[in-house]
């Protein structure tokens, strides 16, 4: 493997670590605070952003290569549902034990996903990759996920959408 396919997947890494950290912060708020307003936008652009670059620069080279498609795809899957469950806590009153409750399970979610993709996902992938991938997401990565940041809405949904 190459210096910049570890690079990739160390970028990644330093990624979930700090979405790791907002959730705990997160986790630590209470009520419809502004503390936890801005806890949770941040981490909805951060996940949004990243799930987005992660999917263009990593994910369409991985769906190239069959031993991986199937992994591909099932994580491309559970970005889908980590963004509805955004959505749906975007929705919810922030004050009600509801959006603890849901924010506490896509919380537990959340890291199973990004546990799977670091232990299982990204191993597999290096044996895969070789220079001009390594260029191409390095390349990718950080662009699109600049631009998806600025671009992510938190509250896509209004009140009376969010799940019961």
């Amino acid at each position: 493997m190459t210096e910049q396919a570890t690079e990739i997947f160390e970028r990644l890494e330093q990624d979930h670590d700090k979405h790791r950290e907002l959730l705990d912060r997160i986790e630590s708020t209470t009520g419809d605070s502004e503390e936890r307003n801005t806890l949770f936008e941040e981490l909805t652009k951060e996940l949004k952003g990243h799930a987005a670059a992660e999917e263009q620069a990593l994910y369409s080279t991985m769906l190239r290569k069959p031993p991986t498609t199937d992994e591909t795809r099932h994580s491309v899957a559970e970005h889908h549902e980590i963004d509805e469950m955004l959505n749906d806590l975007a929705a919810t009153d922030k004050s009600s034990s509801a959006w603890l409750q849901k924010f506490k399970d896509f919380a537990h979610r959340y890291r199973h996903h990004i546990e799977e993709e670091e232990e299982d996902h990204f191993p597999d992938f290096e044996n895969h990759i070789d220079e001009d991938d390594a260029r191409f997401m390095a390349k990718v990565f950080e662009r699109r996920k600049k631009a998806e940041k600025a671009e992510t809405e938190v509250t896509p949904e209004a009140r009376e959408h969010a799940k019961a």
